[in-house]
């Protein structure tokens, strides 16, 4: 039989520090993440332009370049949601099999304004969550067993409007759109370094040519690096941003607060996550014990931290 979580009717929502609201978090963490993919994509350009003059072809490196990214991305859109499911090992989840989160996630898609996602359930015991698709009309919202073995109705409902919010501010178009440049980055990174073991740079070989291709050279070295970076920290930004969004469907910061405070008292890793897949967890799924830049989420403790303040 169900275990059905026990129901606390939620306080009134009163936001604790008046000088700062949920909407200013969320155009904060928005212009944050539109700054760090415009670095990203400044990169994927610049490697193009170094690409076509090593080549030889001049500006013709740029749509080269372009041109394969697109191919890579159009695959992404179409195809990266399917791969994601499969590979968390999610099954669509039945209105009988649990009343409660099918009307949740209904709920929660009236209030955001966005059409109902799919709903899916995976066996970890791990408390954690995360939402895919290409858009609110393909999305799809993935909880843990142990989610809904272990949050009180209030607690699954701060995660479930988090993940809701990543689909309807577009997180999931938008970290697949970093994905892909993130790759393309590391694609034309290796594709110069190889040019340049083989000796298959054709430019011209004037005093301007060799800064040009000293440049190259530690573009593909750094570059990937750089655009991981990069990628982790869109993806804290977001996660802020969603945090924030969440507080304004469930007008209750304190049910998402105790579901954070829950998992970090609980914590244990996702069994199927891996790199790649990450960033689209609610929480840190591998459990990396180094904190910083080289990280996927904020800390908890931070997180918690923010939704004090609303």
């Amino acid at each position: 039989m169900e275990k059905t979580p026990p129901e606390h009717p939620p306080p009134p929502y009163i936001p604790k520090d008046p000088g700062r609201s949920f909407f200013d978090a969320i155009n904060e963490n928005k212009r944050n993440s539109f700054l760090l993919i415009g670095g990203v994509l400044a990169i994927v350009l610049v490697l193009c332009l170094v690409l076509g003059h090593i080549w030889g072809i001049g500006y013709y490196g740029l749509f080269l370049g372009l041109f394969i990214g697109s191919i890579y991305a159009i695959f992404s859109y179409y195809m990266g949601s399917k791969v994601v499911l499969a590979l968390s090992g999610a099954k669509p989840l039945k209105k009988k099999d649990n009343p409660y989160l099918f009307h949740l996630v209904g709920g929660l898609a009236l209030a955001a304004q966005i059409p109902k996602p799919r709903v899916y359930v995976t066996e970890e015991k791990a408390l954690n969550a995360f939402a895919t698709g290409r858009d609110p009309d393909h999305a799809a919202i993935v909880v843990t067993r142990g989610l809904l073995d272990k949050m009180d109705r209030q607690e699954l409902e701060g995660v479930v409007a988090h993940e809701m919010s990543h689909i309807a501010n577009f997180d999931i178009r938008f970290m697949m759109l970093t994905v892909v440049m993130v790759g393309l980055v590391g694609f034309l990174s290796e594709i110069i370094l190889r040019t340049f073991i083989w000796g298959g740079a054709r430019g011209r070989r004037d005093g301007g040519s060799g800064m040009i291709m000293i440049l190259g050279l530690v573009l593909a070295i750094l570059a990937p690096i750089i655009a991981i970076l990069v990628r982790f920290a869109i993806s804290r930004q977001r996660e802020y941003l969603a945090d924030a969004s969440a507080t304004r469907l469930t007008r209750y910061p304190e049910g998402l607060k105790r579901a954070l405070i829950k998992i970090r008292d609980n914590y244990r890793p996702v069994k199927r996550a891996t790199e790649t897949t990450a960033p689209m967890y609610f929480a840190d799924p591998i459990g990396k014990k180094v904190a910083g830049l080289f990280t996927t989420h904020p800390p908890i403790e931070e997180r918690i931290k923010r939704l004090s303040s609303f």
